[in-house]
C-alpha cells in the first residue's frame, strides 16, 4: 500500500511537472505565436483598393475612370429559409449577369430558357448558402441598380462589400489606344496593352487597409481594434488625344469599311512638329469593360502593333534618301523606265503595265512607278538604302507611349539580294507598322526633323504634375530635301490616282499605297492592303496622318479607298482647326 501511494505521487509529480513545462513552453516559447493565433481568429484584415487613376482627353474629358460596384455576400448562419432566399436572389443575379455580355447575346430569351437559367443560378445560391461557414461571396461586379433591388428584398444575413472596377465612358470608343483593366495570375487587377498597360505603374496607386476585430459570427466588435491606412489614389494621365478628332477618325473608319467592305482599318493622327498623338483608332475593336467577351486577336492595336508591306507609300521615303544623298534630283531622268526591269527570273513591271520613257523622279512619284523606284536604288546602291532605312527607324519601335509596340524586324543587310533591294525600294518584301510610317513621313513634314511620337500630355496627382516633353530623335534628310520631296507629293495628289478625292482649296501631300499580302512564299493578286500618307497644309503641316484599309473588297487600290478616306477625314480636320483654304 506504501509502495502504491509512492507510485501515485510520483505520478502526480511528473504529471504536474510535465504541464508546467508545457504553460511554460506555451506563455514563454510560443507566446508570439499564440498571441498571432489569437489576434487571427478574431481580427479581420481588408485591403482598401485604391482608386485607378483617371484618363482624360486633352480637354479633360473622362475616358477612362472608375465606379463602384458590389460583391454579394451571405452569412448562411443567420439565414433562417435559405430556399426562398435562393428563389429570391435567382432572378437578379441573371439580369445582373445579363449586363455582362455581347449585345448579340442578349437576344430574346424564350420563357422556358429564362426559366431553366433562374432555377440554374436559384441552385447555385442554395448550394452556397448551404455550406458550413460563416460567411461566403455569392455574386461579385453588381450593379448599384441590381444592389438597390437585392436591398429592397430585405433579406437577413445578405451584404455588400464596395469594390472600385474600371469604368469607360465613351464605351469602345479608343479601346486600342487605352487598353484593359484584368486581373494577373495573383487576382490583382492589372493593366493590359495601350495606356492601361503602358503606365499602370502610375494609374494603379497604392493601397490601403483595414484592422477591425470581429466575434465568432464574423461580426464587428464595436469596443474592439479598428484602424484604416487610407489608400492612395492612382495618377491621373491627360492625353494629346483630342477628343473631336478622335471621334471624326473612328466615324471615318467606320463608314469606309462598310462602304469597302474592308475586313479591317485603322488610322493615326499626329502633329508632326512635337510628336503629340491627336487621334489613333483601329477596328475591329472591343469593348475595354469586358474584354474577356472578345477574341485575344482583337486586343492587337495595328497602328502600332500591325506589320504590314507598306507599297507605295514607302516611294516617298527611298526618294527623299536619293535626294538627299546627291545621286538623284525631282526633274532626274529615268533612263529604264520605258519598259519593265529584268533582274535574274523576276520582272519588274508598273501597277498598270504602262510605261512612260523618260520619266522625271517626280513622274516615278506621281505615277508610282515601280520601274523609275529601282532606278534610284541602283543609285543609292544596297549600303546607303539600307542606311537610311535604320535613319527613318525602320526595323525599330518608334517609343510611343503605348505597351503593345512591335516592330518587324529588318533583316540582316548581308542577306540582301539584287533583287530585294529593287522591291524594297517600292515597298515590297519590308514589313512596317502604321505609327513607323507616320513617324518617318513626319519627318518630310516637319523639314527633316524626327519627334518622338507619345499619347500623354501630362502625368498628374493631387500634389504635382509631370508634362511630357516633345522628343526630337534625330534629323534623318536635311530641310531642303524635306521641301522638294513634299512638293513631289503635292504633285502626286494633284495629279495622281486620288486626285478626284482632293479638298478644294488646299494643298495636301501625300501618296497611295497598295500591298499585296504575302501568303505562303508568294502574293495573293486579289487581297490587299490600301493605304494613303500625308500631310497638310503643306506649308505649315498641323497633322501628318496614315489611313489603312484592310482587304477592302470593292477594289484593291489605296487611290480608291484608303485616299477617300484620308481626305475626308482632312475636310473635318481643316474645319475643326480653323484651316483656311490657300487657294
Amino acid at each position: 500500500m506504501k509502495n502504491r501511494l509512492k507510485l501515485v505521487q510520483i505520478f502526480l509529480f511528473l504529471g504536474i511537472i510535465t504541464i508546467s513545462a508545457r504553460l511554460w513552453y506555451w506563455q514563454i516559447i510560443k507566446s508570439d505565436d499564440m498571441i498571432a493565433k489569437a489576434e487571427s481568429q478574431r481580427t479581420y484584415t481588408k485591403t482598401i483598393i485604391a482608386p485607378r487613376g483617371n484618363i482624360l482627353f486633352s480637354d479633360g474629358t473622362l475616358l477612362a475612370t472608375y465606379q463602384p460596384t458590389y460583391l454579394v455576400f451571405a452569412q448562411p448562419k443567420l439565414i433562417s429559409d435559405k430556399s426562398q432566399a435562393a428563389k429570391k436572389l435567382a432572378p437578379i443575379f441573371w439580369e445582373n449577369r445579363q449586363f455582362k455580355q455581347l449585345p448579340a447575346n442578349n437576344s430574346e430569351t424564350t420563357k422556358k430558357t429564362y426559366e431553366e437559367k433562374i432555377k440554374t443560378i436559384e441552385q447555385e445560391i442554395l448550394n452556397n448558402l448551404s455550406k458550413d461557414l460563416f460567411w461566403i461571396s455569392l455574386e461579385r461586379r453588381v450593379s448599384s441598380e441590381m444592389k438597390d433591388k437585392i436591398e429592397k428584398l430585405n433579406l437577413k444575413g445578405i451584404g455588400f462589400d464596395t469594390y472600385l472596377t474600371r469604368f469607360y465612358p465613351e464605351g469602345s470608343s479608343s479601346a486600342h489606344l487605352l487598353g484593359f483593366v484584368g486581373s494577373d495570375v495573383y487576382g490583382v487587377d492589372t493593366g493590359y496593352f495601350g495606356l492601361e498597360g503602358f503606365y499602370n505603374g502610375e494609374l494603379k496607386g497604392k493601397n490601403g487597409e483595414l484592422l477591425q476585430d470581429r466575434d465568432a459570427q464574423g461580426l464587428p466588435i464595436l469596443i474592439g481594434t479598428y484602424k484604416v491606412k487610407e489608400p492612395k489614389p492612382g495618377k491621373t494621365l491627360l492625353l494629346n488625344i483630342d477628343r473631336t478628332v478622335q471621334t471624326i477618325v473612328e466615324e471615318s473608319l467606320k463608314k469606309g469599311i462598310k462602304k469597302y467592305g474592308a475586313e479591317g482599318a485603322s488610322a493615326v493622327v499626329m502633329d508632326p512638329r512635337t510628336g503629340n498623338i491627336l487621334g489613333l483608332a483601329s477596328f475591329p475593336n472591343y469593348d475595354p469593360a469586358l474584354p474577356t467577351l472578345y477574341l485575344k486577336e482583337y486586343y492587337k492595336n495595328a497602328v502600332t502593333a500591325g506589320g504590314f508591306e507598306p507599297g507605295s507609300t514607302f516611294k516617298i521615303l527611298v526618294a527623299a534618301a536619293g535626294i538627299n544623298e546627291g545621286v538623284i534630283t525631282p526633274d532626274t531622268i529615268c533612263d529604264i523606265c520605258s519598259g519593265p526591269v529584268n533582274i535574274s527570273r523576276y520582272s519588274i513591271r508598273t501597277w498598270n503595265n504602262k510605261y512612260k520613257k523618260d520619266s522625271t523622279m517626280t513622274d516615278v512619284i506621281v505615277n508610282s512607278d515601280n520601274t523609275g523606284m529601282v532606278f534610284i536604288g541602283r543609285k543609292l546602291g544596297l549600303d546607303k538604302l539600307y542606311e537610311y532605312l535604320e535613319k527613318f527607324g525602320i526595323g525599330k519601335i518608334t517609343g510611343v507611349d503605348l505597351q503593345d509596340e512591335y516592330s518587324p524586324d529588318l533583316r540582316p543587310k548581308n542577306e540582301w539580294r539584287e533583287i530585294d533591294v529593287a522591291t524594297a525600294t517600292f515597298g515590297q518584301g519590308i514589313s512596317v507598322t502604321p505609327i513607323q510610317i507616320v513617324k518617318a513621313v513626319g519627318v518630310i513634314a516637319n523639314g527633316g526633323i524626327m519627334m518622338e511620337p507619345h499619347v500623354v500630355k501630362a502625368v498628374k496627382d493631387e500634389k504635382s504634375m509631370y508634362q511630357v516633353s516633345s522628343k526630337e530623335v534625330a534629323r534623318p534628310i536635311t530641310p531642303e530635301t524635306a521641301k522638294q520631296v513634299t512638293e513631289m507629293m503635292v504633285k502626286a495628289v494633284e495629279a495622281g490616282e486620288s486626285k478626284f478625292a482632293k479638298p478644294k482649296g488646299y494643298k495636301v501631300a501625300g501618296k497611295t499605297g497598295t500591298a499585296q499580302i504575302p501568303i505562303a512564299g508568294k502574293y495573293d493578286p486579289s487581297k490587299t492592303i490600301a493605304s494613303f500618307v500625308g500631310f497638310a497644309p503643306v506649308f505649315d503641316p498641323k497633322f501628318v496622318m496614315l489611313v489603312r484599309f484592310d482587304q477592302p473588297r470593292s477594289s484593291i487600290y489605296g487611290s480608291e479607298t484608303a485616299a477617300p478616306t484620308f481626305f475626308e477625314i482632312a475636310k473635318e480636320l481643316f474645319i475643326y482647326f480653323n484651316i483656311p483654304p490657300t487657294e
